[in-house]
Order: C-alpha cells, then sequence, then structure tokens
C-alpha cells in the first residue's frame, strides 16, 4: 500500500529530512506515482485534491495481514492486519456484522471527529490486534494514521522530494520514492497532521526522533522512540469536530 499527501497536508516530521543531506533528491509526488504503477501495475488507485493519492496492491500479501481499503462518507482509509475484538467493536459502535476493520476504523474516527470527549488515544487502545492503518478526511483534510502497539505489521513514513508525506509497508516503495529520508512508523503510536506523533501507549510522553550517525558523524537514519523520561504537560483534547477539521497544523515531533 502507499499514500502520498502534499507537504501542507502531511506535515511530516522534518527530521524524516536529516539523512538526505549531501545525498540524491528523493522522487516527487507524480514520480512516485508512476514508480508504483510499474511495480505494482495491478493496484488500485484513488487520486485526491492536489495530486494527492492512496494506492492499495494484493501483490504479495500475507495471509495474516491482510490489505483493504474503504471509502465511506468522503474518509478514506487503507487497513494493513487483523483485529481480534472486531465483532465487539461493531456492536460498541452499531455496525452490521458484515463491516470490515477499515470500516470500523473510520467509524471510530467519525465518533472522535464529532462526539467524542475524549483524546484519541483512549479509542486506539480499543484496537486488540495486529494492524497499521492510513485513514484521510477529505472533507477535512484530516491525515490520521497509527500501528499497533508491538509492532507487527510494516509502516513506513518519509519525506519527497517536494517535502509530501509518504507512507508505505513495503520499505522497497519508501526507499524509492524517499532515498534515506525516511524511518519506520514507531510501534503503538498514532499521527495526525492538526497534532503530530504520539504514543497511544504511553500518552503522557514525548515522542522524540532519535538520528543514527557513522563514524564520521553523518546522519544515515532516524527513529522515533517515546521518551519515558519526559512527560507531557496534559494529553491533548480532541474531541469536537472543530478540533478534527480545522485544527491549526503544526509541525510534527
Amino acid at each position: 500500500m502507499l499514500a502520498v499527501f502534499e507537504k501542507v497536508i502531511g506535515n511530516p516530521p522534518e527530521e524524516l529530512s536529516l539523512p538526505s543531506v549531501g545525498l540524491p533528491i528523493s522522487k516527487t509526488r507524480e514520480e512516485i506515482a508512476e514508480i508504483f504503477r510499474s511495480m505494482r501495475p495491478e493496484s488500485i488507485f484513488y487520486n485526491l485534491s492536489n495530486g494527492n493519492f492512496m494506492a492499495l496492491s494484493h501483490e504479495d500479501e500475507s495471509s495474516l495481514h491482510p490489505r483493504s481499503i474503504v471509502v465511506m462518507d468522503d474518509v478514506f482509509c487503507i487497513f494493513v492486519g487483523t483485529l481480534e475484538n472486531t465483532c465487539d467493536l461493531r456492536r460498541h459502535y452499531g455496525l452490521s456484522r458484515q463491516a470490515t476493520e477499515a470500516m470500523v476504523v473510520i467509524e471510530a474516527y467519525k465518533v472522535l471527529r464529532d462526539r467524542a470527549p475524549y483524546p484519541p488515544d483512549q479509542v486506539i487502545k480499543d484496537l486488540d490486534g495486529k494492524f497499521t492503518f492510513i485513514l484521510f478526511d477529505a472533507k477535512s483534510g484530516t491525515l490520521f494514521a497509527g500501528r499497533d502497539r508491538d509492532g507487527c505489521v510494516k509502516l513506513q513514513w518519509g519525506m519527497a522530494g517536494d517535502g509530501s508525506l509518504v507512507c508505505s509497508d513495503d520499505p522497497k516503495i519508501i526507499r524509492e520514492a524517499c532515498g534515506k529520508s525516511c524511518a519506520p512508523f514507531p510501534a503503538g503510536c498514532i499521527f495526525m497532521n492538526g497534532s503530530g506523533l504520539m504514543s497511544f501507549v504511553h500518552p503522557l510522553h514525548k515522542v522524540r526522533a532519535i538520528a543514527r550517525e557513522d563514524d564520521d558523524g553523518h546522519i544515515t537514519g532516524v527513529n522515533f522512540q517515546v521518551d519515558l523520561y519526559t512527560r507531557l504537560p496534559s494529553i491533548p483534547r480532541t474531541g469536537s469536530a472543530t478540533n478534527w477539521a480545522d485544527a491549526t497544523v503544526i509541525k510534527g515531533e
């Protein structure tokens, strides 16, 4: 799977660009789309506004981590993996027995966006399984991504040559698109373009970028890790439609 969003929407953490210094420039969104089509010719593309897009391929799909994409009420969601408590979540959100994991994630997001008075980490904690997801609300321009607490399903993110955010479960795609300007998306974390990266396992602690250097002091990569020694002053509250749809975009951590 692949999702690419322009800088104003994706708002990728600036630390993703650190390993690119002195290296060939990574690709643009248009070039990334062509790379994915050439590598996954049977893929399904959803072209969004301003050159943003989401794409899904079932090639080399694991039976343990199936991929799916759903569009409901202008909310797009790619889901990779499985949830062990799907039946319980269907009942909780009033969904039919035919509702897929991606539909459950969309419904959870819509509840947070429209009605919930509590932070998103509380809802994501209810997702019991091995998964990663990327969700985009086309009406509000909200991007929401997450990965299970054990990191059982691969998810990489990176920065394209034009500053766009690139997400994929295929490390080869990320390398082709972003060069070394990429990193594993941290396990047990969620990312929202209005509030940045946070841990839903340790919501009171900051997620920091840790640079890796070679013997000459050159940055060769970045990892994002929860800093258990730094406590945030409070949990961000994003429970209203205004907070989700109209939040000021700030730089990710």
